[in-house]
């Protein structure tokens, strides 16, 4: 391992500034006025890493044929210049610096329109980019080549898929960015760097970390996972969001303090809803992670050790992480043209709701006949339900929501009234329907839109060309793989725990939902889920590791368990246990028929599931 400078720099201040392309717009102009050195932000997700593709694709396609009728405004996030450019005149006056994904698919365009109004405003900020995360044309070479690329979610080759791939993006590290910084950038923009890069890098650059200094940049690596995703670790998402309720409005990003060891402390804005504490900071390590080893570009963080210590109001430490090598490889993911996807919904209130369901989906079966062969998604499903002696209409009424996928166009248009298609069988339906049968009032739902399809697998690091553009020298950096790096299995470390607490010995118990007294956490990656509980006090921490086992997991996700694998380690540090439910979803965001897109509802369901809860943590107060 490399070894920290002889006198350590203090803490760099980096504050994070979105978690996605649906984020807050004051977020820069309002974090550029606070005592920050760096400002990072996420724009992209899988769903946007697609869309921009396929797009991306379609633009060059037409171009090539002549028949683009108009150069589009750019593939990269639409809102970013809105966001940064009334924070420039600040950014400017205080030397902050900034390092962004949102360049997307057009990365060299969003720096030059940046550039563009940063002289616009009569300042001199560099603007440098990352390129080297578009990897098509090294994908499709190693397909010639006999490359299986298989699936992380299910382990089965891409030839399994069924899809052909139209694109292909990775994930680079942050290593980039931190050598943008050592050269002088200001502003360093990117395209699909991992989330947590910016931090990565910033910190890398602020204290000079070697490439093998793995401890140092680990601990960053998690830090930057903590604050990638803005206000989630200041209590969005939070179990706990119900004693937040005097600052719903508004709750602040996150400012991480990054130590030369690797160490950091959360905190938020000033002035701003929403808390820093142990609970809101351990939420958000339990989101998107697929096991006790957090993989990047640059690192392997180990999250098994992690320590949080709350060291003043909105003001969490975090120690613990330990450092690996990476792997030789990176995520890639390939979006694929899926077909075509329709939805009807139809309302039914009251009595024998499941009845009325079942007699619905009989008559539309029945009328689409021979063309349910065409679809390869034909599903219903019952959302909703009537409570008992309902207070009014509307609480008793639940959608019955039909959805179809299809790569025949013609089954889901409605070019006319009398199509025999999609929507003809689910409306000619009305007259012989149950009671109280009743058509949505928006029927664009019905029209066949296309989809794609994202397939998640690994790329080696040596494939792909990452580096650095310098505009204002005319100058392009390479930058190399680490030099270290590890070889890591596809199955991470999965247990059962040790020397579990018979339950019997925490005394009476009321029969009612977990989350009354666990908090929880899940989200997506591709169509792997993950949910991680944690609880607040440490005498509850033997309980639950002895009853959230693999098996009460599989016994408490009822119908929603179909036979996958569960992986399951342990954060003692947190008080918290974490479960990997493999293939879970229906594939991702851009191709599922589910409501839960993201697995953000995962940890949602199983805390609201019935369980013996000991009296006396029921006595603490619920969450």
């Amino acid at each position: 391992m490399g070894s920290i400078q002889q006198s350590p720099k203090r803490a760099v201040r980096i504050a994070g500034a979105s978690g996605g392309f649906s984020d807050r717009q004051r977020a820069i102009s309002s974090l550029a006025k606070l005592d920050v050195d760096v400002i990072i932000g996420d724009w992209l997700s899988e769903c946007t890493m697609t869309l921009h593709g396929a797009q991306k694709v379609d633009n060059e396609s037409l171009r090539a044929q002549g028949k683009l009728m108009e150069e589009p405004m750019g593939l990269f996030d639409p809102t970013f210049l809105d966001n940064l450019g009334p924070a420039l005149p600040d950014i400017s006056r205080k030397g902050i610096k900034v390092a962004v994904n949102a360049g997307a698919c057009d990365t060299a365009l969003l720096a030059q329109q940046v550039t563009d109004e940063v002289k616009r405003q009569g300042m001199n900020l560099k603007v440098a980019y990352v390129e080297g995360d578009e990897v098509t044309d090294a994908v499709n070479r190693l397909i010639k080549h006999g490359e299986e690329f298989p699936s992380l979610m299910t382990g089965e080759p891409l030839k399994k898929w069924g899809y052909t791939p139209i694109y292909a993006q990775c994930y680079l590290g942050g290593a980039g960015i931190a050598e943008a910084l050592r050269n002088g950038a200001d502003i360093v923009i990117c395209g699909r760097v991992a989330d947590a890069a910016p931090t990565v890098g910033a910190a890398m650059w602020w204290h000079d970390w070697k490439r093998d200094d793995f401890d140092q940049i680990a601990g960053s690596l998690i830090c930057g996972h903590l604050i990638e995703c803005a206000a989630y670790v200041c209590g969005g998402y939070f179990s706990g969001f119900k004693r937040l309720q005097d600052g719903w409005e508004n709750f602040g990003f996150p400012i991480a303090s990054v130590e030369a060891s690797g160490e950091c402390t959360i905190e938020k804005e000033p002035d701003t809803g929403g808390e820093v504490s142990v609970g809101t900071v351990s939420s958000q390590l339990l989101y998107e992670i697929q096991g006790p080893l957090y993989y990047g570009s640059d690192v392997t963080a180990n999250i098994e050790g992690v320590i949080m210590t709350q060291i003043g109001k909105d003001r969490v430490h975090v120690s613990g992480v330990k450092g690996l090598p990476p792997p030789p490889t990176t995520k890639v993911g390939l979006t694929a043209v899926g077909g075509y996807q329709a939805e009807f919904h139809i309302y039914l209130c009251g009595l024998d709701l499941e009845a009325k369901a079942e007699m619905c989906e009989r008559q539309i079966r029945y009328a689409a006949g021979d063309a349910v062969k065409e679809l390869s998604c034909f599903k219903f499903s019952l959302n909703g339900y009537c409570p008992d002696n309902p207070r009014n209409q509307d609480v008793a009424t639940v959608d019955l929501r039909v959805f179809v996928q299809t790569q025949n166009r013609g089954l889901v248009s409605k070019a006319t009234l009398d199509v025999p298609g999609f929507n003809r069988w689910c409306m000619d339906n009305g007259l012989q329907g149950c009671p109280g049968w009743t058509l949505g009032n928006d029927q664009r739902q019905s029209e066949g839109k296309i989809y794609y399809e994202y397939y998640v697998t690994l790329l080696p690091q040596s494939e792909v060309n990452h580096r650095v553009c310098l505009p204002w020298e005319d100058r392009t950096i390479e930058i190399p793989v680490t030099p270290k790096t590890q070889e890591f299995p596809r199955n991470q470390l999965s247990y059962e725990t040790s020397n579990p607490i018979d339950l019997k010995r925490f005394g009476p118990t009321t029969r009612g939902p977990l989350g009354w007294i666990v908090g929880g956490r899940s989200g997506d990656k591709a169509s792997d889920a993950n949910v991680g509980f944690y609880v607040r006090n440490d005498d509850e921490w033997d309980w639950l590791r002895s009853i959230l086992t693999i098996d009460k997991i599989k016994y408490l996700l009822d119908e929603e368990y179909k036979g996958g694998v569960i992986e399951r380690f342990e954060i003692p540090g947190i008080r918290a246990v974490h479960f990997l439910l493999r293939d879970h979803l229906d594939r991702g965001f851009n191709s599922t028929s589910t409501y839960d897109t993201l697995g953000k509802n995962v940890g949602e369901y199983l805390r609201s599931k019935w369980v013996d809860l000991p009296n006396k943590f029921l006595h603490r107060g619920r969450f």
